[in-house]
């Protein structure tokens, strides 16, 4: 009765949470003194309290001995027993193959123990890893065939040319939007009437042009006068660029051609327009490469093409480029290309057009007038202009102004010409230099009736350089394109007037590099007068010519220059003569004039920027004997 009533003690205590009061260490917890009447129950309560992490083989027999294992589940593929015990807790032990010990144990203490045979698993988990492998290099081998065979495609499609098609209704130009080069427009009006009407031409036996060309420098708008036909004509439009045509592989560019002309056949009427035809009309025979020449391939299959149309087929191929020198002569033949129409840069009522074209989506002050920004860029293609007016929107709209005025215009028109601004100079000798500088040249150039008139002189840096003068272009010399010697003769003296200044203001010690720039443009301008213009006294002889050779080795072959070592030094002598002499009229001109002189320099170091008004004023209230316009510029004279 007392050994009962002992263990019921145990057990209240146990309940209590005071096991360290009943159990001290594991020692005495798998003592004798405390263990021999208990019942299995309390052993193996007694025990899981101190049962480690992993079980280990012995201390399982041991564990299912003292009965605190409730079941155990065998699987003898894995080798390994999942425990059970009664106090709900799980574990893994690995035993041996065919094992007879857990066996044993689990049969003389009566612990339940099932055998699983997971066998059939396995074979299923093989089954699916065999089944994931094979599905793996199915999809592994259609990517790779998927691949090869879309590698296989773009090799074919390499002949394939891929021009922007644009269709009837996309096209919104019309001749009304292309201003300034009216004459060009106005040859091309009968295109139109070709396609649009060719039973009138066809009935008096006229043949439809197989090809125009477009000739003229860049911006001018060659392009727009393509689209304007297509859309007035109201045909598709077929655009690529020539360089388009080439690639790596030999015989590329010729299947290109071929299935660009039978795309535009399958659409006739309609138009086919190559930019930079250059870039494969280039004479053959020339450069790298003969006859196997992938341009030159290229070339010939557009001209067996061109050869191939049929009359009035209703199809016309129309080119455009800026270096008709350097196309191929059988390119250039009547049947190929049967008109030439040059698109030349527009004069003043043209670009006054096409300043009107743009501004019709920008919001122009009342007082901008057009007229006079026209007058003002003499020598601006279409693009020129259109950039002018964007860069005038871009200023406004960083002023945060809703309209564009004449300053946003001019501001746009410096960082054209010059370049950006950058911070005004503070050092006050620099800035006096440099007046005089620009002095020089504004001086002169209001003296000297063939020169140009002045329009603005400013001291803010722009463009790399601390200060500049800008002269009225000559309109009639750059529409025309038409030098006289006067002019030039002009334009040395005006160029070397900084220079002229800078010696009598500050002495000739104290000249600087600010003249460079015009140094290059004197020299230019006198070797062109000696060598090509004719105006020296070596008599009318141009012994330099323009052309150059545009294919390999043009900076590398040194061409003869077709007269001898001692003409070459005349012509050394006469241009540094033009230069000297020109240096010469400069300072004569100026050093009568060194009060006017400086008060220009005061003026403009005081306002930093001077327009032509305002510098119009003040040599207007000072005495200035301008030029005697019977006094010629004699280049004659002695030379410094």
């Amino acid at each position: 009765m007392r050994q009962i009533a002992r263990i019921l003690e145990r057990l209240n205590a146990v309940r209590k949470g005071a096991k360290n009061q009943i159990y001290q260490s594991p020692e005495q917890a798998s003592s004798p003194l405390y263990l021999t009447n208990a019942s299995p129950v309390l052993k193996a309560q007694s025990q899981s309290l101190y049962r480690p992490e992993k079980l280990s083989y012995s201390q399982l027999i041991t564990e299912i001995r003292a009965g605190s294992v409730e079941s155990l589940e065998l699987i003898p593929a894995r080798r390994e027993v999942l425990v059970r015990f009664r106090d709900g807790t799980r574990k893994k032990v690995p035993t041996l193959l065919n094992d007879q010990q857990i066996l044993k144990a689990a049969q003389d203490n009566g612990t339940p123990l099932t055998v699983k045979d997971i066998r059939s698993e396995q074979a299923i988990a093989g089954i699916v890893g065999n089944v994931a492998i094979i599905l793996l290099f199915v999809v592994g081998l259609s990517y790779l065939i998927r691949r090869s065979s879309n590698l296989a495609g773009k090799a074919m499609g390499f002949g394939r040319s891929q021009p922007r098609v644009k269709a009837i209704d996309e096209l919104q130009v019309r001749f009304e939007d292309v201003a300034g080069i009216n004459e060009a427009a106005e040859e091309l009006k009968e295109i139109v009437t070709f396609l649009s009407q060719p039973e009138k031409f066809i009935n008096l036996g006229a043949k439809i042009p197989k090809g125009i060309l477009l000739i003229g420098p860049p911006g001018t708008g060659k392009t727009l006068l393509a689209k304007a036909i297509a859309g007035e004509a109201g045909v598709p439009f077929f655009s690529i660029a020539a360089s388009e045509f080439v690639e790596l592989f030999v015989g590329v560019g010729a299947s290109r051609v071929r299935d660009l002309f039978s795309k535009a056949k399958e659409k006739a009427p309609c138009i086919i327009f190559i930019d930079e035809i250059d870039a494969v009309g280039r004479q053959r025979g020339a450069g790298i490469g003969g006859g196997n020449d992938e341009r030159e391939q290229t070339l010939n299959q557009l001209l067996t093409e061109m050869d191939g149309f049929a009359e009035n087929s209703g199809v016309i191929l129309i080119a455009a480029t800026n270096r008709p020198d350097v196309l191929d002569s059988a390119l250039m033949r009547p049947g190929r290309f049967d008109r030439r129409i040059l698109v030349s840069l527009p004069d003043r009522l043209g670009r006054k057009d096409i300043l009107g074209v743009h501004a019709r989506c920008r919001p122009l002050a009342n007082k901008v007038c057009l007229n006079s920004w026209a007058m003002r860029t003499p020598g601006f293609s279409g693009a020129d202009l259109e950039n002018l007016l964007n860069e005038a929107a871009i200023i406004a709209a960083r002023n945060k102004s809703e309209i564009i005025s004449d300053n946003h215009i001019e501001l746009a028109l410096e960082r054209i010409t010059m370049g950006l601004s950058a911070s005004p100079l503070q050092d006050n000798s620099k800035k006096r230099l440099i007046a005089y500088h620009e002095v020089g040249h504004a001086l002169l150039a209001a003296l000297i009736p063939e020169a140009e008139d002045v329009d603005k002189i400013s001291l803010l840096p722009r463009g790399g350089v601390g200060g500049f003068t800008r002269f009225w272009p000559d309109e009639e010399i750059v529409d025309s394109g038409l030098i006289t010697k006067s002019y030039l003769t002009a334009k040395l003296v005006v160029a070397l007037g900084g220079r002229a200044a800078e010696i009598l203001v500050f002495g000739e010690q104290e000249i600087t590099q600010g003249a460079s720039a015009d140094l290059q443009d004197v020299a230019r301008m006198a070797r062109d007068m000696v060598t090509k213009y004719g105006f020296s006294d070596l008599g009318p002889v141009s012994f330099e010519s323009s052309s150059s050779e545009v294919f390999l080795g043009r900076d590398l072959i040194q061409k003869d220059k077709g007269y001898s070592e001692s003409t070459s030094r005349i012509v050394d002598y006469k241009v540094r003569d033009l230069a000297k002499t020109a240096l010469n009229k400069a300072i004569e001109l100026l050093k009568p004039r060194r009060v006017i002189m400086d008060k220009l320099v005061d003026s403009l170091i005081e306002e930093e920027t001077l327009s032509s008004k305002r510098f119009n004023e003040i040599i207007d209230n000072k005495q200035i004997v301008k030029f005697d316009e019977n006094d010629v510029l004699d280049y004659q004279t002695t030379i410094i």
